[in-house]
């Protein structure tokens, strides 16, 4: 049950959720203390607001493992995505008969090979070290319903890194 004398960790999952079922799943994993490890979100303006990698590009070790899911993962196939600055988005197709790993496993494997790769980084001096923990302890998931659900999601993710950077420009004004 946990000690009284500390508040109780809020339950990420929703109770009764079969989390390996066939479907479309959105979710977003965050650096600890969300570190900007993978570089900073500028203004191309060929493409508009993209992320400028750090020295080595570690967001590409990210990418390389965030494709790696499908091959890993059997019916499982990754859709739309976005890593930004200090966190990714994506959606995962649980497609076929999918009775596959349950989504918490799939989000524990790809943040094991993330980690292990990065502190390999950081030994050989490639990238950047980091704060006690590179991911976040949880992340935020998020079932996705029908077409209109996936199409807003879709259009979430696309947008993500062009609302990162009026935000920052705001807070840097004000």
């Amino acid at each position: 049950m946990g000690n009284p004398q500390y508040p109780q960790r809020k339950r990420m999952r929703v109770k009764g959720l079969d989390y390996s079922k066939q479907g479309a799943y959105f979710i977003t994993i965050c650096t600890h203390n969300r570190q900007p490890l993978f570089g900073e979100i500028v203004w191309d303006h060929s493409v508009g607001a993209t992320l400028r990698g750090r020295p080595n590009n570690p967001d590409q070790m990210i990418e390389k493992w965030l494709l790696e899911i499908g091959n890993k993962f059997p019916n499982t196939e990754i859709d739309e995505y976005v890593i930004m600055h200090d966190h990714i988005h994506a959606i995962l197709f649980f497609t076929g008969d999918h009775i596959g790993s349950p989504l918490q496993d799939i989000v524990d494997w790809f943040k094991t090979m993330t980690t292990n790769e990065y502190i390999r980084g950081v030994k050989e001096g490639i990238y950047e070290p980091y704060n006690k923990s590179f991911w976040q302890r949880s992340y935020f998931d998020h079932m996705i319903r029908n077409q209109d659900d996936l199409y807003e999601t879709k259009k979430y993710i696309i947008n993500n890194p062009r609302a990162w950077y009026y935000d920052d420009k705001k807070s840097v004004r004000n």
